[in-house]
């Protein structure tokens, strides 16, 4: 433990840039969308603004968003989708709406005052091609300097990970749903 402790010690000591990050949550297992509200409310925790942009959830509303809606003046929470891309079955209608919540994401992205942007599902809107990867990108690098983006959903392009600072890909074991199990109040929604 010694050892270890000197290892880390020497590793935290080393870490001294201070900048705003990209996080991604991806992969096929349950908890993305859940880790970045779990990074929304710790930034409020630290008196931060934040603010929320869905790109693909919006048909009911979440408990993330009926807690975060308490809070307007410190959580800008925008629900920009119309559900489960295959509910909707309009591709012409999905990418209008993904087009529109990235303009809302867009402001949010040039707002320094805002210190933690959600981009929930946002991976699914690039993975479908509803939006251009080199734009969100570019978007994403002209952001204030110490704003951190979370961005969550199944199937982040390579293009996007390769632009982030920290990446992780959730992978199910085993899920409720599985097993007969609806979706319950607290868990899925």
């Amino acid at each position: 433990m010694v050892r270890k402790k000197a290892v880390i010690d020497a590793k935290i000591a080393a870490a001294q840039d201070e900048r705003g990050v990209i996080v991604i949550t991806t992969g096929n297992g349950k908890g993305k969308s859940s880790s970045g509200f779990g990074m929304v409310i710790r930034a409020l925790g630290h008196g931060m603004q934040a603010g929320v942009v869905q790109f693909i959830k919006g048909a009911f509303p979440s408990g993330e968003e009926m807690f975060l809606r308490r809070f307007p003046e410190q959580c800008a929470f925008h629900v920009m989708g119309e559900g489960y891309t295959w509910e909707t079955q309009d591709r012409a209608r999905d990418v209008a709406k993904a087009e529109a919540a990235w303009q809302v994401a867009r402001q949010l992205l040039r707002d320094p005052s805002i210190g933690l942007v959600l981009l929930d599902e946002l991976n699914i809107a690039l993975k479908l091609h509803y939006l251009d990867v080199d734009t969100v990108i570019a978007d994403l690098r002209a952001r204030p300097p110490m704003q951190h983006v979370v961005i969550t959903g199944r199937g982040a392009p390579q293009a996007l990970i390769d632009a982030a600072d920290t990446v992780t890909e959730m992978t199910p074991v085993k899920h409720a749903f599985q097993q007969g199990i609806k979706a319950q109040r607290g868990i899925e929604m």
